[in-house]
């Protein structure tokens, strides 16, 4: 049987502000915080996670928000846009919602769908766009009724410095299916109903810079320890430089860097967020690994307060 990945599990990507973060992605967008931790390669560093409500992989979104880091260059061997499914019927509520906020939005046409484009304060390119698959989400925050909120990822559009190379790994390897060509884009298609459409450049794109605005890596879903142990066998098999699996307390993760010059991890579904906060406080207290406790004190001194609030706009 072949091995097939669900989709996506996380996006991780690089901002300057911490609350400036929070207040778009739960205060304008309407995604719950649904962990606060550090980045436990830089623990000076927020890590911060979005997601539904319980953070289900397919609709996490996360964040090292580093104060006074330097402007990124989003391009060819990156995650160029990251694309959210939101249920049908809810666009104009969308487009109205971020005109209100003052943000700027475009509308593009894509393999016939209507996609809803915009940036982060950041610079990070972010789309909406109508789907009927994926369950809808049971968050509601802000001005945004459980019913209109975003589901979790629809996809994204990768940036490969060689696409022939990042296609066929996605094809062969990543066993998704190739379902139609528009343009500058090819697209494929995951076994899984959020995460799973990934549209890839048909030329190559200039080479990026990595920084403020500019994603880091896209993490693919393994649905327990012993296929991601699989995943890493296979990969390492085909000559790729794998990782060793790494303990990131809420998933596995294994990295490596595919040809077309793009970070990807693969990522385990379980433990989830729930198992070390209980559901009804997930992204409330940070949470750090064992092995930082003992520093808390040190650590909640240099990182910037931040909390989740509802802004003026949605006040009434």
């Amino acid at each position: 049987m072949t091995q097939r990945t669900a989709g996506i599990h996380h996006i991780t990507a690089f901002v300057p502000g911490p609350q400036e973060t929070v207040d778009f992605y739960s205060g304008i967008l309407g995604l719950r915080l649904v962990k606060k931790t550090i980045n436990f390669d830089a623990p000076e560093v927020y890590h911060l996670y979005f997601g539904d409500e319980m953070g289900h992989p397919g609709t996490i979104i996360t964040f090292f928000p580093w104060p006074g880091s330097r402007r990124g260059r989003i391009g060819g061997g990156q995650v160029g846009v990251t694309t959210y499914a939101i249920p049908p019927e809810t666009l104009d509520f969308w487009e109205e919602r971020l005109r209100r906020f003052k943000v700027s939005v475009e509308k593009r046409e894509r393999f016939g769908e209507t996609v809803l484009r915009f940036h982060d304060p950041s610079g990070l390119v972010l789309e909406l766009v109508e789907r009927e698959e994926g369950k809808n989400s049971a968050w509601s925050f802000g001005g945004i009724p459980a019913d209109h909120a975003i589901k979790g990822f629809g996809g994204a559009v990768l940036y490969s410095l060689s696409p022939e190379k990042t296609a066929r790994l996605l094809e062969q390897v990543f066993g998704m299916e190739k379902i139609g060509e528009d343009g500058s884009y090819v697209r494929y298609k995951t076994a899984g109903d959020l995460g799973n459409i990934i549209d890839i450049n048909v030329k190559p794109v200039e080479p990026g810079n990595g920084g403020a605005g500019t994603v880091h890596h896209i993490a693919w879903r393994a649905k327990d320890d012993e296929e991601h142990a699989a995943w890493r066998n296979k990969l390492a098999g085909l000559g790729y430089q794998v990782t060793p699996i790494v303990d990131r307390q809420y998933f596995n993760a294994v990295y490596f860097r595919e040809e077309g010059g793009i970070l990807f991890e693969i990522a385990t579904d379980p433990p989830g967020f729930a198992r070390d906060e209980p559901v009804d406080k997930l992204g409330e207290k940070l949470m750090l690994p064992d092995w930082y406790e003992e520093q808390r004190k040190l650590i909640e001194a240099n990182l910037e307060p931040i909390e989740v609030r509802i802004l003026k706009e949605d006040q009434v």
